[in-house]
């Protein structure tokens, strides 16, 4: 069915359909995030309401939000680099465009299906930092200027207890395509028994707690929100920017936690399946029509869960010192994760 219905629509159909479904799924999460997270859950962490005013139980919030910060004047400092002082927070926001694209939603509802999707997950992670220090050095701002290079330490610091995290689920499913990883874990069976599949965050837990507290960094969020430190550097490699550019800003921090949290759910949690044992399928084929209307709200269920971990310990934790940080990252979750990918190595080559 997906192939005559890719048959139907032309090329350029296609391309448009997945522009869109891109900008869907990096937008609606970060909206959804903010809300619900942003304005309501801190405030009932913080026994207040959040803000009310703006539609039923303040849910127009987000969009007065928005009309707020477009209507605000593009300023720019004088001795600023116009080019590159203005071309920072997209090149931010593409960062988080292009993380999306290897993310699976079902059978048929993917951008891409690269054999090497971890690969290139965590290589245009990085891309990130480039927008930070561009942001941080064009603003002419000395608070701008160490905001971008506390950024960039961390953002580098963090990557690779990243990238040994994911590495554990890379061994045990023997493939670095994000769709044969979502199949492995819902098709899989712990000693035989196939009840729940095998979803890697029962076999990769301490992977999994490594790979969340590497995203808490990577997204600047407290306790790792050292670059943008109110208290020190009013709001870092942001401080000169304004309106419309601000705002991309602050979309990129919460659409880039929904990817995050979409890429943990696809690699520990079974991205869109559920156990096939459940529903006696045998093979992806059986899956497809059922699958691709089901598995993209799966997936958003699952982005909440994990969003609402990145958040929790955001309003809830004191920010690191900057030396603190570092240590946390080269000496704690590094060896854990280089530990975690011998114990999974021979765990592997024994059973």
């Amino acid at each position: 069915m997906s192939a005559v219905f890719a048959a139907d629509i032309p090329y350029w159909g296609q391309s448009l359909l997945r522009a869109l479904g891109g900008a869907v799924a990096v937008l609606l999460p970060a909206g959804t995030i903010v809300y619900v997270f942003l304005f309501k859950l801190m405030s009932f962490m913080q026994s207040r309401l959040g803000p009310m005013e703006a539609g039923p139980y303040g849910s127009m919030q987000l969009f007065a939000e928005v009309g707020k910060w477009l209507q605000k004047e593009d300023l720019y400092p004088d001795r600023a680099d116009r080019f590159l002082f203005k071309s920072a927070p997209l090149v931010v926001l593409l960062s988080t465009f292009m993380l999306v694209v290897a993310v699976p939603f079902g059978p048929d509802a993917i951008f891409t299906n690269f054999d090497n999707g971890v690969l290139y997950v965590l290589a245009v992670s990085s891309i990130s930092v480039l927008g930070i220090l561009m942001a941080g050095w064009a603003s002419a701002n000395k608070y701008s200027l160490l905001g971008g290079l506390r950024a960039a330490g961390q953002l580098i610091a963090y990557e690779l207890p990243m990238v040994l995290a994911v590495v554990g689920v890379v061994i045990q499913a023997g493939t670095m395509n994000m769709q044969t990883i979502v199949v492995k874990q819902n098709a899989g069976s712990i000693f035989g028994w196939d009840g729940i599949g095998n979803p890697y965050i029962l076999t990769q837990f301490v992977g999994f707690l490594v790979f969340m507290i590497a995203v808490q960094a990577e997204l600047t969020q407290a306790p790792f929100d050292m670059p943008i430190a109110e208290s020190e550097l009013v709001a870092g490699y942001m401080t000169e920017y304004s309106g419309f550019r601000f705002l991309i800003f602050f979309i990129a921090e919460f659409a880039t936690a929904g990817v995050f949290s979409l890429l943990a759910s696809t690699m520990f949690l079974g991205g869109w399946g559920l156990p096939w044992s459940w529903f006696n399928w045998g093979s992806l084929d059986e899956v497809h029509n059922v699958m691709n209307v089901v598995g993209p709200l799966i997936m958003v269920t699952k982005m909440m869960l994990v969003a609402f971990i990145i958040m929790w310990a955001r309003f809830s934790y004191p920010r690191f010192r900057e030396d603190q940080l570092q240590k946390f990252a080269w000496k704690f979750l590094i060896p854990v994760a280089l530990g975690n990918i011998a114990v999974t190595s021979i765990l592997k080559v024994a059973f």
